[in-house]
């Protein structure tokens, strides 16, 4: 045990754990809030550089591209260059990638620095866990990862109301600027605050051979998992990045309220994800809370471009206590598929490797299902991969 007064504050390691998570998890949040700029301002986007509502989608699709690249090698590459290095990077390129986006002159240009904030998202997917894990106990990270759970919806939320309010105001690059900043403070707060844990530890299974990392990418269950985390990116990311259009455009809302409705399903997920994360435990499976919301997702797509009023609050209500249960249990659920505790963090990167495939196509494929027939033909289309995603949980063999 390293002396307290090796750490600022004067703090024991224990207590300064709880320093480090906070500069994590503001990290973790400027991921998030850079990732989803786009689709609360998207049809600005489009009027300004005269792209269709594919090619608008495909600046969420970029960003996902280039985390499923990097999914499997993060991994190593926080191992070589340890969580204060990797993470400082990571930040780095999200703020680059920002400024670029700013300065954007082209679409091309603007697509280019997605592909920069992409590598730092990516990379923060990976770096936040490792470094809670070096600094808390088992018996201490449930805590931990459940506050950091929350990095996402908190993200998004803020980007989801303050995005349409500046743009509005100061223009769409004024978005991208406030990215930059954020990011900014949170790569100061990260350089100060994040040191090596007290007891660094050699990781068990670090020099495992080709053959061990084959054996556990062998593992079925979790292919399944990751297959089922990619069918409800597929659908979920598909219907977040194009519903403040729709109200915009078809139901006539100004972006601001737009972008608010579509967020209040995020908001209901900061008390769903810990919930969930409670009733898997008590149920005492993880099965069930992932593969049963598929079915409720695939009745929920008949209404998202039907309903009106009160009726899309009450949808987006039900779908965060949806989208927060089912994405808590599949990172509860991966490491318990793997045969051997050392292979938990590559169970991690198939699933996140899913996630970001289903990032990738959805937006992709649901912005050309639109051009081509209309909006609610293109949410019936999503409910074969909402099956699909049922199908392969169901078939997990897990708890």
């Amino acid at each position: 045990m390293q002396k307290a007064s090796s750490y600022p504050f004067a703090l024991t390691a224990d207590r300064y754990a709880w320093f480090v998570l906070l500069a994590v998890y503001l990290a973790s949040v400027a991921a998030p809030f850079n990732q989803f700029k786009v689709p609360p301002i998207l049809p600005m986007i489009m009027e300004r550089f005269g792209i269709n509502l594919s090619q608008g989608g495909s600046l969420m699709s970029t960003v996902a591209l280039t985390g499923l690249l990097l999914a499997l090698p993060a991994g190593l590459i926080v191992q070589k260059l340890g969580s204060r290095t990797s993470g400082l990077i990571a930040l780095g390129c999200l703020a680059g990638g920002a400024v670029l986006g700013a300065l954007s002159p082209t679409f091309g240009v603007l697509a280019l620095s997605r592909v920069i904030e992409g590598i730092g998202i990516g990379l923060m997917g990976v770096i936040a866990p490792a470094t809670i894990a070096q600094w808390f106990p088992p018996q201490r990270q449930g805590a931990a990862m459940g506050i950091w759970a929350t990095w996402v919806p908190v993200g998004s939320i803020l980007m989801y109301n303050l995005a349409p309010r500046f743009s509005l105001a100061y223009g769409w690059q004024s978005v991208w600027w406030g990215g930059a900043a954020f990011t900014l403070l949170a790569a100061l707060l990260y350089a100060w605050l994040v040191r090596q844990p007290p007891q660094s530890e050699p990781q068990k299974g670090a020099a495992q051979s080709s053959l061990s990392f084959r054996k556990a990418l062998a593992n079925r269950e979790i292919w399944l998992l990751g297959a089922a985390f990619a069918c409800f990116n597929f659908v979920m990311v598909s219907i977040g990045t194009y519903y403040p259009t729709f109200l915009h455009e078809v139901r006539g809302y100004p972006l601001p309220q737009a972008s608010f409705l579509s967020s209040i399903a995020t908001l209901v997920v900061l008390f769903s994800a810990p919930a969930a994360g409670w009733l898997s435990d008590r149920l005492n499976s993880r099965r069930l809370l992932i593969a049963l919301p598929f079915l409720a997702i695939a009745i929920l797509l008949l209404f998202p471009f039907r309903v009106q009023g009160m009726g899309i609050v009450l949808l987006m209500s039900i779908q965060g206590l949806l989208i927060g249960a089912l994405p808590t249990a599949t990172f509860a659920a991966a490491p318990e598929v793997m045969r051997k505790p050392q292979w938990a963090g590559l169970g991690l990167a198939v699933v996140l490797f899913g996630q970001y495939f289903g990032q990738l196509t959805g937006p992709l494929v649901f912005g050309e299902l639109v051009v081509r027939f209309d909006w609610f033909l293109a949410g019936l289309m999503l409910i074969p991969a909402s099956l699909l995603g049922f199908a392969s949980a169901w078939n997990v063999r897990v708890r």
